[in-house]
């Protein structure tokens, strides 16, 4: 099941859905009061504007998470509150208002301006259907009580928003501290290999070559050698032998594996699903390069949870044409226009100031290619 899927069941939606439900029922269950003349016309036209009210709930969710254009969710809540004022106007029933409570609870995302325009608006509309049917004092309490329910309901779902932003930049921060603790491991891990390289090559293998040049000479002593001598020199032989691959093999695997690091910054990611590939031969030499990568593979992680929308992130790193190249791709929503703010600017100077680079794509999905050159 795909997220915005998931999205449009989650618990949230479905108390939505249950609502709705029952503000239809209770229309035709419960009767209403039909202007006259109205007959079978009226109730088409309510099943109607309650579809109209439906399909705007279920384009609203699906397009929030898709783009950050909110014009279109103002276009689509306006919809929804006009559909709910025609059905105040056409039932007037008292349980077709419940519907703007739910408007609200859409629009908690919108800017605090737009919101509260959209709230008084919608009240207003409300209060003069209806005083069109009902005398002023009761149209004015049932209109203060459904403004009450909207204000709880607004002010639960953007406490609700602010506690997950909250969650998910604390999440964010922890990633980036335990990253940053997997990079110090790495590099001392590296450290230590690089000193055990060099005290097996430079102390070991001396003595080593030392020995056996020792034994060769007593090899070719006047009356020869005894046999162990030679078994000695042949035995000291294989031991350099092997000293020098295990010197090389710790060379082979010098430098620093980001795998651990970069895994630890897509960990507390619900969304998008992250796919990581790590080229075995993928090892910065320099802990700078190394945590400049970091720091962009963070910022085109963040950035496709924020903003693109997307359900899925690759990951590559790969040795290439003595370069390190780091590339990261999503399948949200591109843009041919790319404006960087602060974070894409601050990866770019990162780059260029270690002699590499970074390119930006917004077509099908947004895409990060940067690089560093090889120590």
């Amino acid at each position: 099941m795909s997220d915005r899927r998931h999205r449009l069941l989650s618990p949230l939606h479905c108390a939505a859905y249950l609502t709705w439900a029952t503000v239809l029922a209770s229309l035709f269950v419960g009767g209403f009061n039909e202007p006259a003349g109205g007959g079978h016309g009226v109730r088409v036209a309510v099943v109607a504007l309650m579809l109209v009210f439906l399909a705007g709930f279920v384009f609203d969710s699906w397009w929030s998470s898709r783009s950050p254009h909110r014009i279109v969710s103002v276009a689509v809540l306006a919809i929804q509150v006009l559909a709910t004022l025609a059905l105040v106007a056409l039932t007037r029933d008292g349980s077709a208002p419940v519907l703007l409570i739910i408007v609200v609870a859409q629009a908690v995302e919108l800017p605090h301006r737009w919101l509260i325009a959209l709230v008084v608006a919608a009240n207003l509309g409300l209060l003069a259907v209806l005083l069109s049917a009902w005398p002023l004092p009761s149209a004015l309490i049932v209109c203060l009580l459904f403004l009450g329910f909207q204000a709880f309901a607004g002010l639960t779902g953007y406490y609700a928003k602010q506690a997950e932003r909250s969650r998910d930049e604390l999440a964010q921060v922890n990633a980036h501290l335990l990253a940053t603790r997997s990079l110090l491991e790495e590099s001392a891990r590296d450290g230590e290999r690089l000193r055990l390289a060099r005290e097996l090559h430079d102390v070991a293998g001396h003595k080593l070559t030392a020995m056996k040049l020792q034994l060769a000479l007593l090899a070719r002593g006047p009356g020869g050698a005894p046999p162990a001598v030679a078994t000695a020199a042949g035995l000291a032989g294989e031991l350099l032998d092997d000293l020098r691959g295990v010197v090389g093999q710790l060379r082979r695997h010098q430098g620093l594996d980001l795998k651990r690091a970069i895994e630890e910054l897509a960990a507390p990611l619900p969304r998008p699903r992250v796919h990581i590939e790590i080229a075995e031969d993928a090892r910065v030499d320099d802990v700078v390069q190394a945590q400049a990568l970091l720091r962009t593979a963070q910022e085109a992680l963040t950035n496709a949870a924020r903003h693109s929308g997307a359900d899925h992130v690759w990951l590559r790193l790969a040795r290439e044409d003595g370069r390190i190249v780091l590339e990261v791709r999503d399948d949200g929503r591109g843009s041919a226009t790319i404006r960087p703010g602060n974070g894409l600017a601050g990866m770019r100077e990162r780059l260029e100031a270690l002699g590499g680079g970074v390119v930006l794509c917004g077509k099908h999905g947004f895409r990060v290619d940067a690089w560093v050159p090889l120590a």
